[in-house]
């Protein structure tokens, strides 16, 4: 069983797997966000293309959050409709070996090293059958792309192969990392904003605390990636604690909508101001169920509770049929069993789960690269 699932293909983990979505380097940030609306990818692949097809390699990926990070900059929130202009390179992080290039008969434990050196996304060519002349051959057209995700999720198919690893606690493997990217929950979100930026890449999220490390609640970029560009005013002008209402179901409160719009116009934000309102009245946010009593009542109990209170999920016009995520953190335990926090996550599509105490205090974080590391050493046993 232990030498079956070594010998796994990257193949086999393709199946099934959509071709990817992609924009050439030389695309805008507009057009970059047109295909991001209406993908059921929170992600689109840019490509270095070349005149020579062979030649073409996908040199990183978007997503809208990345845009919302951007539009906040001073400049580009007076005019956002030039910022939207600039190429999507601009939006690229300047980390090398983000994006690798594999071959589909790529080892699985090679693509787990691939990973624990830093890469998120492993591009994989699909193999199809092409019918020519009565005869078939194998051609590499598009591509898909592999995650830690993907990853994980297969792993957990053989999981009893991992046993008694998998049934020891997160504490006891020590994969709790207390490094975590917090934020208190009255501080401006707009201070969260290069916090948020980094847990982009690293692939987690920011902890909305209270002074004593309570944990009340996250900005995600799992969630912003839900929203669109228009968030970008309210992370500039509400607390984290109120961009966690914003941000939560699908739609703001439509108190917070007139605060975002009035503290625009005291800022001379013009540009964005335009565009937020343009938004709002072609119903960017389904706000018009959210009452200003509502909000009053369900902020007053996030202040109250270290956990928001369920909430109804909506979609609007701007959102795309992807999964509409709720600002509420994933929470473990520290003696949670590394079983439990991979089906956990796996649940919530994150690729991290909070560890907190009993009364709530944040103790850190495990995320898919820690437990990748403890089945990666397992492997060592089994081969």
């Amino acid at each position: 069983m232990a030498v079956s699932l070594l010998s796994h293909e990257l193949s086999d983990l393709c199946l099934g797997k959509p071709a990817l979505r992609s924009l050439s380097i030389t695309s805008t940030i507009a057009e970059a966000l047109e295909v991001l609306k209406t993908s059921d990818d929170n992600f689109v692949s840019i490509w270095n293309c070349d005149d020579d097809e062979c030649c073409s390699r996908c040199v990183g990926k978007v997503c809208i959050v990345d845009v919302i990070c951007y539009l906040c900059k001073d400049e580009n929130l007076v005019s956002p409709s030039i910022a939207l202009k600039q190429p999507v390179s601009v939006l690229l992080p300047k980390i090398p070996g983000l994006i690798i290039h594999v071959e589909p008969s790529c080892s699985l434990l090679e693509a787990i090293d691939l990973i624990l050196e830093g890469a998120q996304n492993l591009v994989v060519p699909i193999k199809t059958k092409v019918f020519n002349n009565k005869r078939s051959k194998q051609q590499q057209k598009p591509f898909c792309w592999l995650t830690q995700e993907d990853i994980i999720r297969f792993l957990l198919s053989s999981i009893g192969l991992f046993s008694p690893i998998s049934s020891f606690s997160i504490d006891t493997l020590n994969i709790i990392s207390p490094n975590t990217l917090t934020i208190e929950y009255h501080s401006p979100a707009s201070a969260a904003i290069g916090a948020i930026s980094r847990a982009l890449v690293e692939q987690t999220s920011v902890a909305v605390v209270d002074s004593e490390r309570t944990l009340i609640g996250e900005i995600s970029p799992f969630t912003l990636a839900c929203c669109d560009e228009t968030v970008a005013a309210a992370l500039k002008t509400l607390s984290s604690m109120d961009l966690m209402a914003y941000i939560d179901c699908g739609g703001p409160p439509e108190e917070l909508v007139k605060v975002v719009s009035a503290k625009l116009k005291e800022k001379n934000m013009n540009g964005m101001l335009q565009h937020f309102t343009v938004s709002m009245s072609c119903g960017g946010f389904s706000s018009s169920s959210s009452s200003d009593e509502e909000y009053s009542s369900s902020s007053m109990a996030a202040q109250v509770s270290p956990f928001p209170r369920p909430g109804r999920i909506s979609r609007s016009m701007s959102y795309s049929a992807r999964m509409v995520r709720r600002s509420e953190a994933i929470v473990c335990h520290p003696k949670s069993s590394l079983v439990a926090v991979m089906i956990q996550a796996i649940a919530h599509r994150v690729n991290y789960v909070w560890v907190i105490e009993e009364d709530c205090s944040l103790v850190g974080i495990v995320t898919f690269s820690d437990m990748l590391k403890v089945v990666r050493e397992s492997f060592e046993t089994m081969a």
